[in-house]
């Protein structure tokens, strides 16, 4: 590849901090963010994983790869981030607001628990506070850092349910009644449809600034899955899968990277074709 083009791609020395850094995909955008030269960061409240991850990102991309702890939904928490990772890492270059609340039904009471009609504003106020909260928050801080400075990125981490409706059939349970099935809860397609939304306004609010912001909305991927909701979620993909786990990290370089400069405010769906159809 023209070396030009491949400098378009590099994230050489550039802080990025990655929240929900310890989770699934935030793995995956460290990973891709140091094999792009950049210096990632894995933001999450569970302390311990996160360094467990960033230890083993080091050895596997031979790059340093940092860990730290906090809480994102609290302004104070936030603020004091922003502060130890300055102070031990740099300047952030590269805010990914990645994490969310993904509750699995096995883990309540029963699979009525994600129905409407029983959702606790306990759980809503929960799943807003990390998904919608924590991102508006490390986006004042982080995002505020970067317009002083006068250039910076911000990715918000959508999904294709940011637009598109759950196809709720997708997870019903043979034997149980109607008002018992299990659905997605109604705070997953609210923060991911909200993320798009603020991705437009900071995009538009700070383009004077040189602060682009953009969004990515995945599909749905591979984790282990029951075969049967892997097999109907299949028939509604296009390309006639799911993805793999690795398959985001091209995008992720490429909306991070000077290889998207006049880009902002968009929001890149890879997800299959499904919301194509």
């Amino acid at each position: 590849m023209d070396e030009a083009l491949t400098d378009l791609f590099n994230l050489k020395g550039r802080v990025a901090v990655i929240t929900g850094g310890a989770g699934l995909l935030g793995t995956q955008h460290a990973e891709a963010i140091a094999r792009a030269g950049g210096v990632p960061v894995l933001v999450d409240i569970a302390a311990e994983a996160a360094q467990r991850q960033a230890d083993r990102l080091t050895q596997l991309t031979g790059r340093p790869v940092h860990a730290c702890a906090g809480d994102i939904t609290l302004p104070a928490g936030v603020a004091e981030l922003a502060e130890t990772i300055e102070r031990q890492v740099g300047p952030v270059a590269i805010l990914i607001n990645n994490a969310a609340n993904n509750p699995k039904a096995e883990a309540q009471a029963g699979p009525q628990w994600s129905r409407l009609e029983n959702f606790t504003l306990e759980q809503w106020s929960a799943d807003l506070a990390v998904g919608l909260t924590g991102a508006f928050l490390c986006s004042q801080v982080f995002g505020s850092a970067m317009a002083q400075r006068g250039q910076g990125v911000i990715l918000n981490v959508a999904s294709d349910l940011a637009l598109i409706a759950p196809d709720q059939r997708l997870y019903r349970q043979p034997g149980l009644p109607d008002d018992q099935q299990p659905v997605k809860p109604v705070t997953y397609s609210v923060v991911k449809s909200g993320l798009v939304g603020l991705t437009r306004y900071l995009a538009t609010y700070w383009a004077d600034r040189g602060v682009r912001v953009n969004a990515i909305s995945p599909g749905g991927v591979y984790n282990g899955q029951p075969a049967d909701f892997v097999a109907r979620l299949q028939t509604l993909i296009p390309l006639g899968r799911m993805a793999h786990l690795d398959e985001y990290q091209g995008a992720v370089v490429f909306l991070c990277s000077d290889a998207s400069a006049y880009m902002t405010g968009a929001n890149l769906v890879m997800d299959g074709g499904r919301t194509a159809w």
